[in-house]
């Protein structure tokens, strides 16, 4: 471990203490000029919060004089999306200070976990792939991996979510509305982002480009530290916020066109870094989107080249020094925004300038539905990034050239995988052409596009593409989300698997032991109180914290299959109704996620859930044996609360459909049994967990895609031959429900007029029977026990340390100078390097299931 401060040391001891009491009053004081009685709870916080930071940044400052002096490759992983969570309590568990702050908080009379409660979640992500690019940043900096996020800081957040009368709403996020504590703004480093104008080709004994007529963008970045579990590391998240050179604009006193067109210019700029995902069904908003894209790999880039010649005089050796990761095509033009630096500034040739970049770039592929595979119009690249659509033409020209020189007179096979194609930018395919290593997330999901998504590539250049699961922080989603069950782990393991997940195996020795498992069992149910409390308070309903929690939260798409979940409550409700005296276990059924904006089928989903809800919460003839609850606005703190009291996940994807998932791994992690299809990494939970600890059912994969392929599907064959079908389908149409026939309409028909494409009536009955397993199971109380402590004991095979470490050396070609913390992988040489846990055995590869 590298030592770079002793804040632990500073505080554990009483004078110390009370060092940091007087540190805290005297920063409330000179920050809002109050004293410790007559403060807001906010106000508070941002003193506390204040504090932190000075604690912080000594380790800040360290880090980055430990990379200099030791010369440290580092890595810089792009996104779109960060997706951060509430850092205060992040920050005071990583520097291992917050059982000491919680003692100080205690002795003036502050509760922590209010004070926590006033920060604002930050508005940098939406999903699953900007939660992810989080719990990386957590790993890397506390498995002492030189990696640091590049992003956009948004003003506002995708949007915050709100309920009226089962319908939702979005209104705007603003979570910077009182400033955001963690952030450190860096004018002095603001760079130059060019858009629009003219390319004058200027040949002066070799070839310039000079850019002309554009519209000038200032970059500002904004740093925020990303603290190491308890390693005195703190790595760099870099967001850049877009805004006007002023010195260059006249608001002249005689003339106030002058000054309105100045704010109406400043305000189109701060558009850019405004929100996450603005809309794209208009053109105007598909060129924001791009510009969004554009501005953070060339703000990101300059700055890292710019750093990197500060210490490094050899441009040529850069893919030595720097290893640059984009996450999804998003940040993909950060390839031809390397070309342009290496070859216009610095003046290399063409063939060293992409010889640096494929080995500088990297790329993980996040789907493959083809809705998300994003394609950008060849004459809006060319109007708004003139220079860049350029390089991308060349990279096209030589590539097809390449392929030309293979499949010779394959014309079809060619265009298939051109670059620009059909008067279209491919940024999948020019993710993987310019980049020297292509990564899917889930063993399946890697398998389906080496055999069918991007096929193609795989046969031409097989050694670029390879697995790593995705993995998620255990710090966050099991320590500082749940602390009592961390706590129960430690008294039974020891402290040891905090710094190596895999080591959480070890709790199978206790999966038959009864105190263990009433241990856990207690644990759980006050979470669920904790939980139940919550929806009491803020919607009114009235849930048995004895009940079946089965919960389903995450985006709101038809694939994710949301109202297959609803027809079956819909099923089940109708089978009690039928049979009163119905012997199941009572279940509260929960739901959470956003609905995109403009995604209307998604918005009538979350509206039939609010009325479902509505029938049978207030349906005293059940007796209370369903509850459904819809929880609005899910951000991460509203997960942290939800994932712990879980103890059914909904992991339920038409099979092919989700890349990987993470939140089946948060809540494995907490003891929740997984009833999902076998897709993702719903695979590899079941591969460790072993089949008697999870319950699959549905189509499999290859049934899915041949389906796609070959066709033979017919939804109403379902609808015809199954009562409980026909019933609930029709429910949506006749009635059944007092908004009306057309309410539900557009969902009744994408099951049965648009043949149901995520084959949801066709799962219908293996996942009714599936739940129906499900009840039996839990009525054995000994038997759920051991399934949720299997759970939770091979979780750490998911933690994101792993999947980090397995980047650091298989794809960066970094070597921690500490030991391996984590691995549990089959690859020689992690194993070579492995501390703390043991090698699954498994293949790296595997056939579609």
């Amino acid at each position: 471990m590298i030592s770079f401060g002793n804040e632990w040391g500073e505080l554990k001891n009483q004078t110390e203490k009370e060092r940091f009491k007087a540190h805290f009053l005297d920063r409330l004081k000179s920050l809002h000029g109050k004293t410790l009685a007559a403060s807001s709870d906010w106000e508070r916080y941002s003193a506390l919060a204040s504090v932190v930071r000075d604690y912080i940044s000594k380790d800040w400052i360290a880090t980055k004089q430990h990379y200099a002096a030791t010369h440290s490759k580092q890595v810089y992983y792009f996104s779109i999306e960060f997706l951060l969570g509430r850092l205060l309590g992040s920050n005071l568990l990583n520097l291992g200070i917050k059982d000491i702050f919680q003692e100080v908080l205690d002795e003036l009379g502050i509760n922590l976990a209010q004070v926590e409660a006033q920060e604002e979640d930050a508005g940098l992500g939406n999903g699953g792939l900007g939660r992810l690019a989080a719990c990386y940043l957590d790993a890397m900096a506390s498995e002492h991996i030189p990696g640091h996020g590049c992003g956009i800081r948004y003003r506002y957040g995708l949007f915050e979510q709100k309920i009226v009368n089962g319908y939702q709403q979005e209104y705007p996020d603003n979570w910077l509305k009182n400033g955001y504590p963690w952030e450190y703004r860096r004018p002095d480093e603001a760079v130059e982002v060019k858009f629009g104008g003219n390319i004058r080709i200027q040949i002066n004994g070799k070839t310039e480009y000079i850019h002309e007529n554009y519209e000038s963008i200032m970059a500002i970045p904004y740093d925020i530290p990303v603290v190491g579990y308890q390693n005195h590391i703190a790595n760099t998240l870099r967001l850049w916020s877009a805004e006007v050179k002023l010195q260059d604009w006249v608001c002249s006193g005689f003339s106030r066109d002058d000054c309105q067109g100045t704010i109406e210019y400043t305000q189109t700029v701060q558009n850019i870094s405004t929100i996450l995902y603005p809309d794209d069904s208009s053109y105007e908003g598909k060129v924001l989107r791009l510009k969004q894209q554009y501005f953070m790999v060339s703000a990101g880039l300059q700055s890292i080249i710019r750093n990197y010649k500060a210490v490094n005089t050899d441009i040529g050796q850069l893919f030595n020094h720097i290893a640059i990761h984009i996450n999804d095509t998003h940040p993909a033009l950060a390839i031809p925004e390397l070309m342009r630096i290496l070859m216009d500034e610095e003046r290399l040739g063409w063939n060293e300038a992409w010889d640096i970049t494929t080995k500088t770039i990297s790329y993980t592929n996040h789907t493959i539905l083809p809705e998300a595979m994003e394609k950008w119009p060849v004459e809006m690249v060319k109007t708004l990034l003139p220079r860049i659509f350029m390089i991308i033409n060349e990279i096209n020209e030589r590539y097809c050239r390449e392929l030309w020189g293979k499949y010779p007179g394959e014309w079809e096979h060619i265009h298939h995988m051109a670059v620009i194609a059909d008067e279209q930018v491919h940024m999948a395919h020019l993710a993987v052409v310019g980049s020297h290593c292509v990564n899917g997330v889930a063993k399946l999901h890697t398998q389906i596009l080496k055999e069918q998504v991007l096929a193609d590539f795989y046969h031409f250049s097989p050694a670029k593409f390879r697995n790593i699961t995705n993995g998620v922080t255990h710090r966050r989603w099991l320590m500082l989300s749940n602390p009592s069950l961390a706590a129960l782990i430690n008294d039974k393991i020891g402290p040891h698997w905090i710094e190596y997940p895999c080591d959480m195996a070890q709790l199978m020795s206790y999966a038959n032991d009864t105190g263990f498992q009433q241990d856990v069992a207690k644990i759980k149910f006050q979470n669920k109180l904790n939980l139940a409390q919550h929806i009491k308070e803020k919607y009114g309903v009235n849930v048995d914290a004895n009940s079946i929690f089965d919960v389903h939260v995450k985006r709101i798409h038809a694939y994710k299959r949301q109202l297959m979940n609803v027809l079956h409550i819909m099923d089940l409700y109708n089978r009690i109704k039928d049979s009163p005296s119905l012997d199941i276990m009572p279940r509260t059924f929960i739901f959470g996620g956003k609905a995109a904006a403009g995604y209307f089928e998604a918005k009538c989903t979350i509206k039939l859930i609010h009325a479902l809800a509505d029938m049978v919460n207030n349906d005293k003839s059940i007796r209370d044996k369903i509850k459904v609850v819809f929880m609005e606005n899910y951000n991460v703190s509203l997960a942290e609360l939800i994932i712990p009291a879980a103890d059914v996940s909904e992991q339920i994807p038409t099979a092919s459909r989700e890349a990987c998932g993470t939140g089946n791994m948060k809540l494995m992690m907490n003891g929740a049994v997984t009833i999902g299809t076998l897709d993702g990494a719903n695979i590899e939970i079941r591969d460790v967990v072993g089949d008697e600890n999870i319950i699959i059912f549905g189509l499999t994969a290859r049934e899915v895609l041949n389906y796609y392929r070959h066709g033979g599907y017919n939804s109403w064959d379902i609808y015809n031959s199954d009562i409980r079908i026909k019933t609930v389908t029709e429910q949506l149409i006749n009635g059944f429900f007092p908004q009306g026939r057309d309410e539900f309409k557009v969902l009744y028909d994408s099951l049965l007029y648009h043949n149901d494409r995520y084959f949801m009536l066709k799962d219908f009955a293996s996942y009714v029977e599936a739940q129906n397993l499900l009840d039996s199971r839990y009525k054995d109380h000994k038997m759920w026990s051991k399934m949720c402590i299997a759970n939770i004991a091979h979780s750490g095979r998911f933690a994101a340390d792993r999947v980090f470490t397995k980047y650091a050396m298989n794809v960066w070609g970094i070597r921690p100078d500490d030991p391996v913390r984590c691995d549990c992988s089959d690859d020689e040489f992690m194993s070579f390097h492995h501390t703390g846990c043991t090698r699954s055995n498994q293949s790296s590869s595997m056939p579609l299931q």
